[in-house]
């Protein structure tokens, strides 16, 4: 029996369209709906535990996986099987969690888990624009618990033009990539990159797509009405009570005011804080910090989260003294590790990153295998944050997806710059030794500043800054240069970097509805204005690119060669090019211009004479002599018959100068003329149509002998006699025929 389906259509307006469609796979999930536009398929389910947890957070698991099949192709490996995720692949969890995971009740502790699969590719769809609408549509036919349908959809401008969703060819052609993740009435998430936009065009671009977000949250309302939505499970809801809750605010909203208004450091203000709630707790017995330890914890929570929020809305301080457009205190230093192609530290404050620069050949790029995706990053950057860098003790388990979604950020904001012509592969590598408020920035400013100590041609410097928000619903306060606990404690999260001429990339996560585009606006100004300030502080610390790679970096000479040189520049097994890299010490890669059929061929080394050794052979391989062009030319041996030539610009190329090309005299000997090691010039005329060899000439370039009279007479007398011969045949032929 074929199941009853129910299906939503949303119209993008330019022929394209979304269909959301449930009722066919996956029912015994919570929640199910297929996600299609064109070809691109997604499966979204959901399903929610009826058991509490005992944790003090919301357990949401949000997954994300591409299958191979649905792009026909097979996965790579041993197994041949999907494994672990993609860093490309959590990246899109990140987006989505981000906006999903707020509009879930504070008090609703049951393990939650949305999977989303693609099972269709489309090369036309970019499958990661249709993720949070998939999780969203889902989540409305289920009976879990959710504040209000969300969407995302990408937002590109190309031409001048704004276009949602484009396919990936489109969006090699913008100037603008932006996710936006919003409900209905609240935008809530930002995160894309950009050719230095100014702060109205990018208001400007969420605008838009915020738009297109409202017609696909009223299609998950549409099509969960006709589903038939279910009414929203019942679950025990966290115990209150207001009479411990008011003990607990008249005892520490004063004290917490205070110790935040005291602008001290962030271990002497965590110090007070801890000090401040053994206090609170002392107030009460054994039994009650049993019973109600919880909800004593989250009372003393919100009465300190106030004390701070008010300082700064009332008075505009800030939990470290500053007001609210101060940058924290800042010192660079670039070229600090003595052994890497480029180093800086960057520290603004408590938090402080050390960058390191790599330069590589095209072999070291990093290989993207995907099912929608195939290429390689000859740019790219990784981030690192030990324990330590919070005063933390704890095991370390691969990289984070925390770790993978700052590096892209920094990544995105600083690979703009990177000239297109760098023959590098260029890894960034930012150690996070220090944190309290944007690591991620300071991994920009520090790569900026080590790209520069490597040489590596930047365009132009980045800075970035991260910004926060503070409201209560009249009043707002926007916070540069945020510390740890005002990202924490506040309502915006907007992380904008750039050049001096506009913006590259930014991330923002909104905590609180209805964020106007006037304050929107504002804060990207005032953004603006710090990212400058930091600008100039690394510009003085380093002013611009070194002119030169450091003297045990390795230079990179790259090298066209024609197609049929290919294989003698190899050699047989590789023999050439390994002997050659051996001897010269350097690294020799050749890869196939797919366009031109050329060879590209790419020298790494540290010494200039090996790199010119290289060379030398390349232009020995690859010489061809023109036909009726002049040479210099070494004997290299001798012959009965001629002398062996070996072309001095193009050593090893060798070719035969016969004997009668020596001189116009007859030559007896060919050591009468030339001796080993002579060097002379030999005029080239290509393939002796009758040797079918080549041929050189040294009389060719000698003035011709004139001829003596003997020889003049000798001539004529040979033309005489010759005539005479004529005559005789023609009479012994009349003879005969008679």
């Amino acid at each position: 029996m074929i199941p009853k389906t129910f299906k939503e259509v949303i119209d993008l307006g330019d022929g394209r369209t979304i269909s959301l469609e449930t009722g066919k796979l996956a029912k015994q999930a919570h929640g199910s709906v297929v996600v299609q536009m064109g070809n691109a398929m997604l499966l979204c389910t959901v399903v929610s535990s009826y058991t509490p947890t005992t944790m003090d957070f919301f357990p949401l698991t949000l997954d994300y996986r591409e299958k191979f099949a649905a792009a026909g192709r097979f996965p790579g490996g041993y197994f041949k099987r999907e494994a672990r995720p993609s860093s490309e692949e959590i990246l899109v969890m990140r987006l989505v969690d981000r906006v999903l995971r707020p509009l879930f009740p504070k008090d609703y502790k049951f393990e939650t888990q949305v999977m989303i699969q693609l099972m269709s590719h489309d090369d036309e769809v970019m499958p990661d624009a249709l993720a949070g609408l998939a999780a969203s549509a889902a989540i409305q036919l289920s009976d879990i618990p959710f504040e209000t349908p969300i969407s995302e959809v990408r937002v590109a401008r190309i031409d001048g033009e704004f276009v949602i969703n484009p396919s990936s060819e489109q969006l090699k052609e913008a100037d603008m990539d932006v996710m936006v993740g919003a409900s209905a009435d609240s935008v809530m998430m930002v995160e894309g990159e950009m050719d230095e936009c100014s702060e109205e065009e990018m208001a400007e671009a969420i605008k838009y797509a915020h738009d297109a977000i409202k017609v696909q949250c009223e299609a998950q309302v549409k099509l969960a009405e006709a589903f038939g939505k279910k009414e929203t499970r019942e679950y025990e809801v966290a115990e209150t009570d207001e009479d411990i809750q008011k003990k607990i605010h008249e005892a520490v909203y004063q004290k917490a005011y205070d110790i935040a208004k005291s602008g001290t450091s962030k271990k002497e203000r965590s110090e007070a804080f801890s000090q401040l709630k053994e206090e609170v707790l002392a107030m009460f017995s054994e039994e009650e910090l049993e019973e109600k330890g919880k909800m004593i914890s989250g009372y003393f929570g919100d009465a300190h989260k106030k004390a701070v929020r008010d300082l700064t809305l009332n008075e505009g301080i800030r939990l470290d003294g500053r007001k609210t457009t101060d940058i924290r205190p800042i010192w660079c230093e670039v070229d600090y590790l003595p052994s890497t192609h480029g180093s800086a530290i960057f520290t603004r404050g408590e938090t402080q990153a050390l960058a390191t620069v790599t330069l590589g050949t095209s072999r070291e790029a990093n290989q993207v295998d995907l099912p929608t995706q195939q290429g390689e990053e000859t740019f790219y950057l990784h981030y690192n944050f030990p324990p330590f860098s919070t005063g933390e003790a704890y095991p370390i388990r691969g990289t984070s997806r925390r770790e993978i979604g700052h590096g892209n950020l920094a990544q995105r904001a600083l690979k703009g710059m990177i000239p297109e012509d760098c023959p590098y592969t260029v890894r960034v590598v930012s150690e996070v030794l220090e944190s309290n408020g944007s690591s991620s920035m300071a991994t920009v400013c520090a790569g900026t500043m080590a790209l520069m100590d490597a040489g590596v041609q930047l365009k132009k410097p980045v800075s970035g800054i991260a910004m926060g928000l503070i409201s209560d619903g009249d009043n707002y306060a926007v916070l540069s240069d945020i510390l740890g606990d005002e990202d924490h404690l506040g309502d915006m999260d907007f992380k904008v970097t750039g050049t001096e001429d506009g913006i590259t990339a930014c991330q923002m996560d909104i905590k609180i509805k209805g964020l106007s585009y006037e304050i929107l606006v504002n804060a990207l100004k005032q953004a603006r204005d710090g990212r400058l300030h930091i600008l100039n502080k690394l510009t003085e610390t380093i002013s611009e690119p070194g002119k030169a790679v450091k003297s045990h970096a390795p230079k990179i000479i790259t090298q066209r060669i024609p197609g049929e040189y290919i294989g003698a520049l190899i050699g047989p097994g590789g023999k050439v090019i390994q002997e050659l890299q051996k001897e010269t010490k350097t690294e020799i890669v050749i890869n196939e211009d797919p366009v031109t059929e050329e060879g590209i061929v790419e020298i790494l080394g540290t010494d200039q004479e090996g790199i010119d050794k290289v060379l030398a052979k390349i232009d020995s391989i690859t010489f061809k002599p023109e036909k009726g062009s002049v040479y210099e030319v070494k004997v290299i041996k001798i012959l009965d018959f001629g002398a062996v030539v070996e072309f001095v610009e193009a050593p090893g190329n060798e070719v035969l100068l016969h004997i009668s090309e020596l001189a116009w005299e007859r030559t007896n000997n060919v050591t009468d003329v030339v001796n080993l090691g002579d060097v002379i010039d030999v005029k080239y005329f290509g393939i002796d149509p009758k040797t079918r060899k080549e041929k050189v000439s040294r009389k060719a370039l000698l003035p011709r002998p004139e001829r003596s009279d003997n020889r003049d007479r000798d001539n004529r007398n040979s033309d005489r006699s010759k005539d005479n011969r004529n005559r005789d045949n023609r009479n012994r032929g009349d003879r005969n025929r008679d």
